[in-house]
């Protein structure tokens, strides 16, 4: 599976942006897709995770409630829905795929991972 983020741009707080993760070489359905990010000089950490089963949504507590991760199955890939951005949000976020949904919120859990797109939120 290869995975390919996309959408990340310069916006200002208050503003939205909808990251798109596409995969090519296999169907993704299945699996556990989930968003990361990593802000300068700060660990990769979990964002959101959406399972393959049953569409089931876990959220970070900095993000609950702002964004909304869903799939899109026509077009074989899932987004990342970010409203009321704030600077905070400031990172290069990933896309990554696994089978374990018990994992999710675990990095090194996911088998396959796209290159990145970065988000800038200006105060």
């Amino acid at each position: 599976v290869q995975l390919q983020a996309s959408g990340g741009g310069l916006v200002q707080a208050g503003d939205s942006l909808r990251l798109s993760c596409a995969a090519s070489g296999r169907t993704f359905s299945s699996y556990v897709i989930a968003w990361f990010r990593q802000a300068p000089g700060k660990e990769r950490e979990f964002v959101s995770a959406i399972s393959g089963s049953d569409s089931s949504t876990t959220y970070a507590n900095s993000v609950h409630g702002r964004f909304t991760i869903s799939r899109g199955y026509a077009k074989n890939a899932v987004y990342l829905q970010m409203n009321s951005l704030k600077p905070e949000d400031t990172a290069l976020y990933y896309c990554a795929a696994g089978t374990a949904w018990d994992t999710r919120l675990q990095s090194d859990a996911y088998l396959y991972w796209g290159q990145g797109t970065l988000v800038t939120v200006s105060s």
